[in-house]
């Protein structure tokens, strides 16, 4: 198998997509007054904003991704069963034969399945060492009683980047965390495959198996968010010479069996609704069996409707397709590879998920106390009807003290469903970061005005400190006239 993309005769780097469309969903682009009034309403969360009121939603590929006809096709053939659903074995079958583990329990979504693992293995106390955090993990994990280590390396949060890994865990920290904490501490080590909150940079296999041999030698388990694994599994294939002549199939098995247990949201790797947690070990699927009687549903649907699990059946086959796994990271990189050219701060190398523009960057003149983040998505989707989401110091819980936690990268991400976005709309998001480059200057900070205690940039409110949006509006006018 090739690795290389459809070259042009101008050499000019074009993504082609490998599938065509057959059914649409129209879209509205408001005028920039309603976009504002908009933002507004939405107390400036795009989290909050109505979903008739966005252009292009760049906010999340979680649920959000294109279902191939296969997988709407065997939607119709759903065994209704609230117990041994014929449905379900069907998926018990795909995720033996994609991931190679025998044990799978269904969950409603990824961060079910993270519930079920902290409060089975965490204990008030312990410590869960990973490669980086993400915002539903380092909840679960701290509601059972536990604290989050991140061991990102020394080049993971370098903004502009050659380094193919930057989603590596460091080993020597690793190392020293055990030896400090005591692996009696340390319940699992994760390791996310597709680091969501650094710009979705990947791990190498050298690096998972670095990991599994120090989890070894401790008797440690190593629990695999496999949720955005295509995108991880592409950057392997691409990247690490080992593996540029293996299958995306083979790559993803090899991940698996360096792990104890596996867990993915079916919103993302499936292009599906769900969730599940997989495990070659008996005895640890045993200990977690339990729960999801109490918290999802029977075993054999775990929440998730039966139309739901054929789909995933079909899709867990997809994402080891290779026509469907580059689609995204290669118009990521268009699009990073693009803004970048011009000055315009981005995360680089592109990664998957999405493009991660770089807030600290874009708007050196707020710090980020005044949400920088925040600031930038809100001014985007006034300007183009773009919503992206805040990835940065709104996206922290305060700590103890009630004190805001400055966040280690503030980013506004861009996510790229799958097979959603045609190069137009691409180009038309181009445009407008571009537009807002030149006059970042007018971009102001935000404070909030409704401050939930945890996951706050899901449900907070905010407001402008300054007329800035009305400063934006105006020269938006000033320089496209009428145009939308």
């Amino acid at each position: 198998m090739s690795n290389e993309t459809i070259k042009m005769t101008s050499g000019e780097y074009v993504p082609i997509e490998m599938h065509k469309v057959r059914v649409v969903q129209k879209l509205n682009l408001l005028p920039i007054e309603q976009r504002l009034k908009a933002m507004e309403d939405a107390g400036f969360n795009t989290f909050l904003l109505q979903n008739r009121d966005v252009f292009m939603d760049m906010l999340t590929d979680s649920g959000t991704n294109a279902m191939s006809d296969q997988q709407i096709a065997s939607m119709m053939v759903a065994d209704d069963a609230y117990a041994g659903s014929e449905s379900f074995n069907r998926l018990q079958e795909v995720v033996e034969e994609v991931l190679g583990t025998e044990y799978f329990l269904p969950a409603h979504q990824g961060r079910a399945a993270e519930h079920i693992i902290s409060q089975v293995f965490v204990k008030k106390g312990d410590i869960v060492p990973m490669n980086f955090h993400f915002t539903t993990t380092k909840a679960h994990i701290e509601l059972a009683g536990g604290k989050v280590a991140e061991l990102f390396t020394d080049d993971a949060l370098e903004i502009k980047s050659d380094k193919p890994f930057k989603g590596n865990m460091d080993i020597g920290k690793l190392k020293d965390l055990i030896k400090t904490h005591g692996k009696e501490h340390i319940p699992y080590i994760r390791m996310e495959a597709g680091t969501n909150l650094i710009g979705g940079q990947p791990f190498s296999v050298e690096n998972m198996r670095a990991v599994r041999k120090v989890a070894d030698e401790n008797g440690i388990m190593i629990v695999l968010d496999i949720s955005l694994v295509c995108e991880n599994m592409y950057f392997i294939k691409m990247r690490e010479p080992e593996f540029m002549d293996k299958s995306p199939a083979e790559i993803l098995r090899t991940l698996c069996d360096l792990s104890d247990v596996i867990y993915f949201s079916a919103r993302k790797i499936s292009c599906s609704r769900g969730g599940g947690i997989a495990t070659k070990n008996k005895e640890l699927y045993l200990k977690m069996r339990d729960m999801i009687p109490l918290f999802e549903g029977f075993l054999t649907y775990g929440g998730i409707s039966v139309r739901e699990i054929e789909s995933m059946a079909v899709g867990m086959r997809e994402a080891v397709d290779w026509n469907v796994i580059r689609h995204s990271p290669e118009f990521i990189k268009y699009l990073v590879d693009s803004l970048d050219k011009k000055g315009i701060p981005v995360i680089t190398p592109a990664g998957g998920l999405g493009c991660h523009l770089d807030a600290r960057g874009f708007l050196p003149h707020l710090s980020s106390f005044d949400y920088p983040a925040g600031a930038l998505a809100a001014a985007l989707y006034i300007v183009s009807g773009v919503r992206g989401m805040e990835r940065g110091t709104i996206s922290m819980d305060r700590d103890e003290q009630g004190n805001d936690v400055p966040s280690e990268v503030e980013l506004l991400r861009l996510a790229f469903p799958r097979r959603v976005f045609t190069l137009s709309q691409v180009k038309y998001a181009e445009d407008r970061i571009e537009w807002l480059w030149k006059n970042r200057e007018l971009i102001g900070g935000l404070r909030f005005t409704e401050e939930p205690k945890v996951l706050r940039f899901f449900v907070g409110r905010l407001e402008a400190s300054s007329d800035w949006p009305q400063k934006l509006l105006a020269k938006f006018r000033e320089d496209f006239g009428d145009s939308l």
